[in-house]
């Protein structure tokens, strides 16, 4: 089946997880809602734009293929925010706006934000029915996105091109082999005289209920376990979520 292969790596790269309160939590790998948000701003989908958004959410189905979960990095942040009723009696587009007040009215906010270090993953996106786009429209807006494109928070720039491919493979898990040996290549092509960084093994594969109960067929690998993760966006407006079932196979054990 036709499989659009792309790359995310970064020095720092936070996929938002369940926060409540002051903690920001970052998941060890990108959530559905991320790579969708990725997508999106490629094609420069607005965020508010909700028609265009589930059509986004339900066109396509995803797979992540972790290469390193990278390091944990916690930043401890104190930031100016005005009072909840000071924001409502006027407009805030910019952060310029939103302090546009007396200092004496402005409060001081203490949170905790989870970043990973040197994270690496390969995505998988394939086509259901009523896709928007055909993958080769995405390979294109992945080349030459129409939104700045960062891993998890406008902080995390991406590190290396994502260099977006089609390939037609059997089982996702081919489809990443496939794609690791196309970079392997292309350094030996484009960089001759460099040594070739480490190749990382895949250490495991993520994908969702839209993949069925035929893993190794479909998949390439069978699922160790599931997990519950709200990452299903319902609106993006409202930053809302819903829980999705997420499989996980281990092919690298620790």
């Amino acid at each position: 089946m036709e499989t659009l292969i792309f790359q995310l790596q970064a020095p720092l790269s936070s996929w938002g997880d369940v926060a409540v309160g002051e903690y920001r939590p970052s998941a060890e790998y990108p959530s559905q809602s991320a790579i969708q948000g990725l997508l999106g701003a490629a094609l420069g989908i607005d965020r508010d734009d909700n028609v265009a958004q589930t059509a986004l959410r339900t066109g396509y189905r995803l797979a992540v293929g972790v290469l390193s979960q990278g390091r944990l990095l916690r930043d401890y942040h104190t930031s100016q925010v005005p009072s909840r009723v000071d924001l409502k009696k006027r407009p805030h587009a910019t952060r310029r706006d939103e302090l546009s007040l007396p200092k004496q009215d402005l409060n001081t906010i203490l949170s905790s934000r989870d970043y990973r270090q040197d994270a690496a993953a390969l995505v998988a996106v394939q086509t259901v029915a009523n896709a928007p786009h055909s993958l080769a429209q995405l390979v294109e807006a992945l080349k030459k996105p129409k939104f700045v494109l960062y891993l998890g928070r406008k902080s995390c720039p991406i590190a290396v091109p994502l260099h977006p491919c089609v390939l037609d493979v059997e089982t996702i898990n081919t489809a990443f082999s496939d794609y690791q040996q196309q970079l392997a290549d292309l350094w030996q092509q484009q960089l001759p005289k460099h040594t070739e960084p480490n190749n990382l093994a895949i250490r495991k594969i993520i994908w969702g209920d839209d993949f069925g109960a035929d893993d190794l067929s479909v998949v390439g690998a069978q699922r160790d376990l599931s997990i519950i993760r709200k990452d299903q966006v319902i609106t993006r407006q409202g930053w809302q979520f819903s829980d999705r079932n997420e499989h996980i196979a281990l092919l690298v054990k620790e």
